[in-house]
Parts: C-alpha cells; sequence; structure tokens
C-alpha cells in the first residue's frame, strides 16, 4: 500500500486507545483517516472479536471509504470490510468494519442500547457536524458511561477546533496527524459575478482548462447547477477531457465513474456539490474551480417548514476545497469571489443542530427515554424554542404524551427510521387499509418532485405523482394526460419506486398493490397537520392554512377549487406562500379524523358597526373556520363581557350620559382631588373598574338601545359611602345662591378650578369669594357683563372690588348706561335685573 501521513500516528493512536477508551485525532483532508485507522484498529488487543464501527456523514463516501479499504486488503466488499446505508447494505458473517451513515448509527444503538458485538465506534469527518452526528456521539457517549464503560469511541476531524470536542469526551487524548500537502496557488475574481453562478463557472473552466494539467474539480451549490454547467461545457471540451456530475443521487456507477482515476493521456472535469469538499478523495485533482455556494436546509420555526437556500460557504469550507488541488502535486483554485469578500465570510460553518428540524432528534431523544436534551452530553445542545416547536409537532401527531414521553405510536414511528411526519403518514396508512399508497406517498414526498415545469411550476396535485407512479410501475408511460407543460425526471422518479418498494417490502405490502388515490389527501394531512388548507371564499386558487400562514396555487389548475387541501410543500414566507404540492381532503374526512384538534369556539364580540352584540358558535381546526353560524342564547357572562369591550373601545360613550350624570361624574372627580377617601371617577379609573360597578347591570343587555334603561347617576352613586351620600351636596354643590338671591350652577368641568359665572350685578354686597369643599376650594369667579361675557376672572372677589372694579364700571356704564353701577358695591343692593326695585 503506498504510505499515507496518517500511518505515521497510527501506532500512537493503537497505545492510547489501549489505554483509555475515548481519544480524538485530528488529520487534514487526505492524510488517509478515513481508510486507514480502521484497519489498524482490527488487532489490537481490546477488541477481541468485535466489530467496529465507523460513521461517514453521506451515503456516497461510505461506500467509497469501505472498496477502498476492502481493495487496500485484496477483498470484496461484504467481506472483512462492509457497508450500511440507507436500502443497500453489503455485510457479511466475517465482517468486522461497517461503514455506516450516522442514522444507521442511531437506529443501532435504539435498536441494541448495549451495542452487543461492537468495540468501537469512530466519528469520522465530525467537523462537518450534521444533527445525526451529533445526536449519535450524545447517545454513544450515555451508552458509553451507563452501560458499556468498555466501548472505544474515536472522533476524527480534519478542520474543527478539537478542543471543545476532547473535553466533551472527559479531556480525552488528542492525536495530531500533520498530513502532506503541496502549495496551492489561490486566485479571486476581479468582481464580483453577477446574476447566475452557472455562465462564470463554465467560462473559467474553458479558461483555464488549456493552461493547466491534471484533472479539474468544480464545486457547485447543487443537482442543478451542475447539470446546467454540464450542458454547457460538454459541447465545447476538446477530445480527451471528460465531464462528470457528481452528486449524492446519482447512480452507483455514476458515482464511481467519478471518482475513479482518468486512463492515461485523458482528464476529467468532475462537477461536484460539497460532497467532495472532505468526505471523498478524487486522485489526480490539480485544479480546483469554487463557486463559493453550497445548499443548504434551513428550518423556519414560523412556518414550521424546511427549504433548501443557497448561501456563501465559510472560509474553512474554502480551505478544505482549496486543498484538493494539492493532494498530489502543486496547484492551483480559483474562487469566484473578490479577496474583500472572503474576509466578510464566517470562519466555519454553522452546526445543523442550530437551524435545523428537530423534529427527528426529539423523537428519537424521546424513544432513548430523555425527554430533556440537557440530560445528554453535546457539542452544541439543540436550541430551546426550536425543539420545543418539535415536541409540540410529536404531541399533535401522537407520538409524545403531554409529559414529553413516547407513546406506543410514537414508539412504532420511530421504528421506520425516516421523518416523523412520513413514520405518521405510514402508521395510519397501515391501520387504515391504505398501506399500498402511503408506502408510494411517503416515498414521493421523501424526494424531490419527479414533475418538471417548463416554463411555469407544475401541477401541484399529488395524486397526479401517484398516477404517474403507477403507470411506471406498470410499464405503462408515466405522464398523465392532465400533466400539462411539465416533463418527468426520470431519475427522480427511479428513486422513488425503489423508496415505495423500500415501504412497501417493510410493510409487507405486496410489490404490485395499486394505490387508492382518493385517499392521498387524508394521507397526506396526517403527516402535515399544520398545513390543511380551507379556500378562502369567492377565491379559487387562495387558501389559508390551518397555521396561518396564507398560501395560493400560482395559476388556476386542478386543485383550483378545492374546499380543502392538505398541502405538502409550501414554499416562501411571503405575504402569500405558494402551494407545490398538495391533495384534496374531504370536510367529512377532516371531521372523522381531526375530531381530536378541531375544537369548539363560542365568539360573543361587539359589533362597532351596528352597536351591539354578535354571538357565533365556530368548529376551527387551528386556524381554520370549519363550521360558523349564530348563536341563539349566548352566555350572559361572555355577552357582558364583550359589552364592556365595546364600552372601553368608545371610552364610555355609548353610556347615557344625561347633563345630570355628567354633573355627577365631574363632582365626584373634584372631591377625589381636593378630600381624601373620595373615590376616583375619571374615565380612565371607571374604564378600568368597569367589572366592579358597571358589569352585574349589563346581563341581559345585547346593544346600545339597553343601555339606556341604566341608571347612570345611581350606578355612580353605589361607590360612595352612607356618610358621602350625605356630605355630597354641602362639599360639592351643584348650584350656589348668589347675593342676588338666584341659584347659579357651579361648573366642575375643571375639577382643580371649579367655576361659577354669574353677572356682576349679583354680586355686589359680597366681600369674600365663595368657597366649597368645606371652605377649602375657593370658586373661579367669571363676572359677567349684562351681554353675558366675562368682564373679570377671579378667585379673589375683595381685591377685585377694591382694585379693578372701577375701571370696569368706567367701562360697562358707556356701553350699558341703563344697568345699575353704583360707586360702591359693597354696600349696594345685588340684582339680576337692570336696576334693583
Amino acid at each position: 500500500m503506498t504510505p499515507l501521513p496518517i500511518d505515521d500516528v497510527l501506532p500512537e493512536l493503537r497505545a492510547s486507545l489501549r489505554d483509555t477508551p475515548r481519544a480524538v485525532l485530528e488529520a487534514p483532508t487526505g492524510a488517509g483517516k478515513t481508510t486507514r485507522v480502521p484497519p489498524a484498529l482490527l488487532q489490537a488487543n481490546w477488541l477481541g472479536e468485535e466489530r467496529i464501527l465507523m460513521l461517514e456523514p453521506r451515503r456516497l463516501a461510505a461506500r467509497a471509504a469501505a472498496r477502498r479499504m476492502a481493495q487496500e486488503r485484496g477483498e470484496s466488499v461484504g467481506q472483512t470490510i462492509g457497508y450500511r446505508v440507507r436500502m443497500d447494505t453489503q455485510v457479511s458473517r466475517q465482517t468486522r468494519v461497517e461503514v455506516v451513515t450516522e442514522g444507521v448509527l442511531t437506529r443501532m444503538i435504539q435498536d441494541d442500547p448495549f451495542l452487543d458485538g461492537i468495540g468501537a465506534v469512530i466519528f469520522d469527518e465530525f467537523h462537518e457536524r450534521s444533527l445525526q452526528a451529533d445526536l449519535g456521539l450524545a447517545l454513544a457517549l450515555d451508552v458509553h458511561e451507563s452501560l458499556r464503560p468498555d466501548l472505544r469511541l474515536l472522533v476524527m476531524s480534519a478542520t474543527l477546533d478539537v478542543g471543545p470536542v476532547a473535553q466533551l469526551l472527559g479531556d480525552a487524548p488528542r492525536i495530531a496527524s500533520e498530513g502532506r500537502t503541496y502549495p496551492v496557488d489561490i486566485h479571486y475574481a476581479d468582481r464580483r459575478p453577477d446574476g447566475y453562478i452557472e455562465p462564470h463557472v463554465s467560462r473559467k473552466i474553458m479558461e483555464v482548462l488549456p493552461n493547466t494539467e491534471g484533472d479539474v474539480l468544480v464545486f457547485l451549490p447543487g443537482a442543478a447547477s451542475i447539470k446546467r454547467v454540464q450542458r454547457q461545457v460538454e459541447a465545447k471540451v476538446p477530445a480527451g477531457v471528460n465531464v462528470y456530475p457528481l452528486f449524492g443521487n446519482l447512480p452507483h456507477h455514476k458515482q464511481d465513474r467519478a471518482i475513479a482515476p482518468s486512463e492515461a493521456n485523458e482528464r476529467k472535469i468532475v462537477l461536484s456539490t460539497p460532497i467532495a469538499e472532505t468526505s471523498l478523495t478524487i486522485d489526480g485533482v490539480r485544479v480546483v474551480i469554487d463557486s463559493g455556494k453550497r445548499r443548504t436546509p434551513q428550518f423556519d420555526p414560523q412556518s414550521g417548514m424546511t427549504q433548501l437556500k443557497t448561501v456563501p460557504i465559510s472560509q474553512a469550507s474554502a480551505d478544505q476545497r482549496a486543498g484538493r488541488a494539492g493532494r498530489t502535486a502543486p496547484g492551483v483554485c480559483h474562487r469566484l469571489w473578490t479577496r474583500h469578500t472572503h474576509m466578510n465570510r464566517t470562519d466555519h460553518t454553522p452546526p445543523e443542530i442550530e437551524q435545523a428540524d428537530l423534529a427527528p432528534l426529539a423523537l428519537e431523544l424521546a424513544a432513548w427515554g430523555t425527554a430533556d436534551p440537557d440530560d445528554l452530553r453535546w457539542l452544541s445542545p439543540p436550541p430551546t424554542g426550536p425543539f420545543q416547536q418539535a415536541q409540540d409537532l410529536l404531541a399533535q401527531l401522537g407520538a409524545l404524551h403531554d409529559d414529553g414521553t413516547i407513546t406506543p405510536h410514537g414508539r412504532e414511528m420511530a421504528g421506520l427510521g425516516v421523518h416523523p411526519r412520513l413514520a405518521h403518514l405510514l402508521v395510519q396508512a397501515q391501520d387504515l387499509g391504505y398501506a399500498a399508497v402511503g408506502c408510494d406517498l411517503a416515498a414521493l414526498l421523501s424526494e424531490r418532485d419527479i414533475f418538471r415545469g417548463q416554463g411555469e411550476a407544475p401541477d401541484a396535485d399529488l395524486r397526479l405523482r401517484l398516477d404517474a407512479l403507477q403507470r411506471a410501475r406498470d410499464g405503462d408511460s408515466p405522464t398523465p394526460n392532465a400533466l400539462r407543460g411539465s416533463r418527468i425526471a426520470r431519475g427522480t422518479l427511479r428513486r422513488v419506486q425503489k423508496m415505495a418498494g423500500h415501504w412497501r417490502r417493510n410493510l409487507g405490502v405486496s410489490r404490485n398493490a395499486r394505490s387508492d388515490a382518493s385517499a392521498c389527501g387524508l394521507l397526506t394531512a396526517f403527516a402535515y397537520p399544520d398545513r390543511i388548507a380551507k379556500r378562502r371564499s369567492n377565491s379559487d386558487e387562495r387558501f389559508l392554512l390551518a397555521n396561518g400562514q396564507a398560501a395560493a396555487l400560482d395559476r388556476p389548475q386542478l386543485l383550483s377549487k378545492a374546499d380543502y387541501l392538505a398541502c405538502a410543500h409550501v414554499a416562501g414566507r411571503d405575504r402569500e406562500a405558494q402551494i407545490r404540492l398538495a391533495a384534496p381532503i374531504s370536510g367529512d374526512d377532516l371531521a372523522t379524523f381531526f375530531d381530536d384538534v378541531i375544537t369548539n369556539h363560542t365568539i360573543v364580540a361587539w359589533d362597532a358597526d351596528n352597536e351591539r352584540i354578535r354571538a357565533r358558535t365556530q368548529e376551527r381546526l387551528g386556524a381554520l373556520r370549519l363550521k360558523d353560524g349564530p348563536l341563539a342564547n349566548p352566555d350572559p357572562e361572555a355577552t357582558a363581557a364583550a359589552l364592556l369591550e365595546g364600552l372601553r373601545a368608545t371610552e364610555l360613550e355609548l353610556l347615557p350620559w344625561s347633563k345630570n350624570a355628567r354633573r355627577l361624574q365631574q363632582r365626584l372627580v373634584f372631591l377625589h382631588e381636593h378630600l381624601d377617601d373620595w373615590p376616583d371617577a375619571s374615565a380612565s379609573h371607571l374604564m378600568s373598574t368597569l367589572d366592579d360597578w358597571l358589569a352585574p347591570h349589563l346581563y341581559g343587555m345585547r346593544r346600545v338601545s339597553d343601555l339606556r334603561g341604566l341608571n347612570l347617576p345611581e350606578l355612580l352613586k353605589q361607590r360612595l359611602s352612607w356618610d358621602q351620600r350625605d356630605q355630597l351636596d354641602d362639599l360639592a354643590p351643584t348650584h350656589l345662591t348668589v347675593p342676588s338671591g338666584q341659584n347659579r350652577p357651579i361648573d366642575y368641568s375643571e375639577p382643580e378650578a371649579p367655576a361659577l359665572k354669574v353677572r356682576l350685578q349679583e354680586m355686589f354686597g359680597a366681600t369674600d369669594t365663595p368657597r366649597i369643599a368645606g371652605g377649602t376650594v375657593p370658586l373661579t369667579l367669571h363676572l359677567l357683563s349684562p351681554a353675558q361675557r366675562p368682564v373679570q376672572i377671579t378667585q379673589d372677589l375683595a381685591h377685585f372690588w377694591d382694585e379693578t372694579y372701577f375701571e370696569v364700571k368706567k367701562e360697562m356704564k358707556g356701553r350699558y348706561p341703563k344697568h345699575y353701577w353704583p360707586d360702591d358695591p359693597l354696600t349696594a343692593t345685588a340684582t339680576h335685573r337692570v336696576r334693583p326695585r
């Protein structure tokens, strides 16, 4: 075997794992850790006859690693070295090293917590920080500490700061391999690329191809970008240059062709997703072209949906990609972004656990017997909010009890190893006799859409997909007649067929059993109860989801007039999202199968436009109103509460405020401000205490006209003690008898300074300012002319007579000569007439 850098530290690694059961290995990409470490541990005495499990983050990497190790031993895969990935297993009784994907490890630990027959678990490429790797390590640590202290745990990483990992493993020993790389000349773009990235990538490929040697590795965000670039460059490359795509869903033989070394006198261009960043070795690469983008799933807690988004890669990922050009000789890397923008990129890719849908994690923890993730040890613990939302979803699916423990239904779901939504769909489908369509539907929803639009999005109806899948199973053309303007994605269809077959075998469904598409909407609703949608009135394409989000079909289609939909895929979070995949569901099915979550609501509310109470009864599924009708006899307390809300909204203006009632309120406000122990009758206080003084008198009332029967002055007085009632007229009289013998009203609209408006002649003979509130508050006198206009406003009547009256007299006598203007107002007779009699 060709020596690799990792070989130098293998003796130290073996000795470390002999003395302590946990270790961390830090080795750069290409050092050989993936293919050399597991075989090197096979002869360890502590392993005995037990097996080694090594986790890889991707199926392609798992198969490639197993093949490389088997090849170096001169064996076939499935002998000493084997692998287990989803729907593909190559192991035998003699297998000692099993390369598995991370989800497989979780399932193995759940099925056998003792990991009987397993001596070591290796976490490869842990720096990628996938959700399943974090979960797998947390569970493995729990197994090691509580059940299997002899179990060896080894974490291997290329770029991660291994200090926190070693600390998580109990200050485990750290072994470092320096690796061996050649210099890589890095070039940046002169300016930031505009528009789509694919034309820039294609031009760069054709530009560097004639001026470089060796194979070319191109990093692109996803399969769609790869296919577009492939079409653009295949017709332009010279003879002897092959163009190969490389992504996870590619058939195995095409993946192998992209990874295999080039033939003599030939070159290849490998168009790859980030799968080739760290997990795979592609010999012969001397040139790397990096788009700087990646497609990553991001979960939106508000909508409860996960969407793939194209985002810039981190600086660590960029370094990993560039290093691929310097594995066997000096190389070159062309980055399609500027040097300036490179410095703005994040240092590392955030852990998946911080931005993923945590429902699968929450279900696995519940199955493990851990409702609280804090009971386990994590490098990055699950965020509290998203984890609680995940538990809420599982409870809605019937997987969790109220205390967070798993239900029998939830345990059945966990055993299927798929997202809880689809697991719930499969279990329900089997229980209701729809297992065949359930398997097909789960397969369709676990892959990309098998329809591709040509100019516009395909019809959203999931029943068309089921029909296409059945046609393909029957050997007919998979294109339904109703599928206008779209075509079938053949590769995706094959994967769906394989997945559907897998579920049919697992659930004991005949391969030839036909799907009943009529159950499509019901089963989809089981998986996505929060995305059950109701068509808005007078609209054929616009819907409201049970989670409160607005959504719409992008054009008229088969589902446009459906009253209810079960939506599996809704894109976008703007004011109105787009429904991409859905099926119709009947109101009867909703009433029958979702009666446990349908709630009855009585709505008693104030109708401001008509100034009356409106009472209705509704059946609701989340934000959806399934039934809505008038309620003849609403609860009296609810009616009173709604009427109070109407009064608050109008700041009590709906009450029968007579002049007497308003003056009484003002008098009470005055007394509250100037004397102790008098109740507050201000509008703000009355509104805040409506429940106390008014609510008991509103029973049976439903409209404004009913309020007219309220004796508002008496209601205000009820807040007074008997002594205060007796003192009210003395302390805050409504009128005051002035020297002319007339009773003049007191104005309390300004409680700080109550006013008495009176003609000046009526106050002759009065020497002092009148006072109220037991003589503590002087009235503000508005002394009026014969024309009832103020000639003086004062709280000091004596001063007015002494200092101001004679000037007023001089002016007023000229205007009103017939009226009485005595020289001595203190001895003059007061009169309300022109002159005293």
